[in-house]
């Protein structure tokens, strides 16, 4: 990984230093200190309970071997899980605004979502120990809060220092590497979307972003096994994608590289609540695991067309206008996600002219690129079965849902984000109907 993490790092906004490796936590006061306390000054460490016994005490004493001021740390209840309120975000800032200090937040998602956007509010960089791998967010931008009742990502910088032991984040809770294994696996069907809007010219592909994100996932999600058994072997490729993800969407400025449609459904289910009873609450890899095995489903369906063949004039001919899809949006949206529909769609609509253009790509690219997606796509069956090991779920039943409920997310999910994805292009092409049929027909992936 270092050739690797070292072009990554080199381009990223804002991360500087990522230590990923076994026993690198003995060296955390040197990787923190030497980083973001490298102008001095006092540093706040925010852990819980769990995540303080399992790194926190360590990286305090650490930081003060290298002659580092620890201010009385904040260290929230284990049980019952710590929300990612916006409250609690506002707490730490306080923290951080009376001590004079920077943040150094312990712990996985929600721990590191909570420091990040207080550090981002006050201006002042923070530094991340990370104890499980759950999620690709530890490099990411940009912090999924909730507030005032409404989940919403809020802008905020990514860290400076990242240190990820693989003994510590091996001894984490299974669930935790099965949601980051989860979350992993959604960049085989969003690698192919993206594929696919760059074969039509509208979101041309960064080749340094889809390499950091590209060349390793399928290694890392090669021992699943492994990962539901704690081998901290098993861990490095998997921390390792995880890190790398949330760089490239620090190199190419946007969240692009590590997430398709898929992640709608996810993002729509968690708009429902999905899971939100349960302690700890139903994880974003949890759901973004079924959201990919829909997805690859839906690919296969797709590949199997006869893409090259397509009549453009045909399509062009039957392609519906602006008010006929916004009907479509009102009769299938609900809430507050009528106007997001309707505005996230309308900033992907095209015309007549511009559909015709856009179908013609396609099929000009279509030799090529559709072995591109054959090879960027795992069979669903396939990729059921490395869930199922990883300790992911694997079935709709698996997060409280029936295949009945997924297949209704579909065209929720095709009008929730103006990112162009191959739901966009069954539409286009008088697909999509058809399509999702044949995902939930009987002897299907979840029938």
């Amino acid at each position: 990984m270092n050739e690797t993490l070292a072009r990554a790092l080199e381009h990223a906004e804002t991360t500087r230093v990522v230590e990923v490796g076994r026993g690198v936590l003995a060296d955390a006061g040197r990787t923190i200190g030497g980083t973001l306390l490298a102008d001095g000054g006092p540093v706040l460490l925010v852990a819980d309970e769990r995540t303080w016994a399992a790194a926190g005490a360590v990286v305090a004493e650490r930081l003060r071997e290298v002659g580092a001021e620890v201010v009385e740390p904040m260290i929230f209840p284990g049980s019952p899980t710590l929300y990612a309120a916006y409250e609690h975000c506002v707490e730490i800032k306080q923290r951080l605004v009376a001590t004079g200090a920077l943040g150094v937040a312990v712990g996985s998602g929600t721990l590191n979502d909570l420091v990040k956007l207080a550090s981002g509010e006050l201006g002042q960089p923070y530094a991340v120990v990370g104890t499980a791998a759950s999620m690709d967010g530890y490099t990411g931008f940009g912090a999924p809060m909730t507030r005032d009742g409404v989940k919403i990502t809020m802008p905020c910088p990514a860290p400076l220092a990242v240190v990820f032991d693989l003994d510590v984040v091996a001894d984490a809770p299974a669930p935790m590497a099965a949601s980051g294994y989860g979350d992993l696996s959604a960049k085989l069907p969003g690698g192919a979307d993206w594929l696919i809007a760059d074969a039509v010219g509208v979101d041309p592909l960064n080749e340094l972003a889809w390499g950091l994100v590209q060349g390793g996932v399928r290694e890392a999600l090669s021992r699943p096994a492994e990962l539901a058994a704690g081998v901290p072997e098993a861990f490095e490729g998997l921390s390792s994608g995880l890190v790398l993800s949330g760089l490239a969407m620090q190199v190419a400025r946007g969240t692009r590289p590590a997430s398709g449609a898929e992640h709608y459904f996810s993002h729509l289910w968690e708009l429902d609540h999905l899971g939100a009873e349960l302690d700890p609450p139903l994880s974003h890899g949890f759901k973004v695991a079924i959201g990919t095995l829909a997805m690859c489903a839906f690919y296969e369906r797709f590949l199997g067309r006869d893409v090259a063949g397509v009549d453009v004039e045909a399509v062009v001919a039957a392609w519906p206008t602006w008010k006929e899809i916004a009907a479509d949006i009102r009769a299938t949206m609900s809430g507050p996600l009528v106007e997001k529909g309707l505005t996230e769609t309308r900033e992907k609509y095209v015309d007549a002219e511009g559909l015709r253009r856009r179908v013609e790509r396609l099929v000009a690219a279509w030799p090529s690129l559709k072995g591109e997606l054959a090879a960027q796509v795992v069979p669903a069956k396939e990729l059921q079965g490395m869930l199922a090991r990883a300790g992911a779920p694997s079935r709709p039943e698996d997060i409280g849902l029936t295949a009945a409920a997924v297949k209704a997310t579909f065209p929720r999910a095709m009008y929730y984000r103006s990112r162009y994805t191959v739901l966009d292009v069954a539409r286009e092409l008088g697909w999509f109907d058809d399509l999702v049929e044949e995902v939930f027909a009987p002897g299907g992936l979840w029938t």
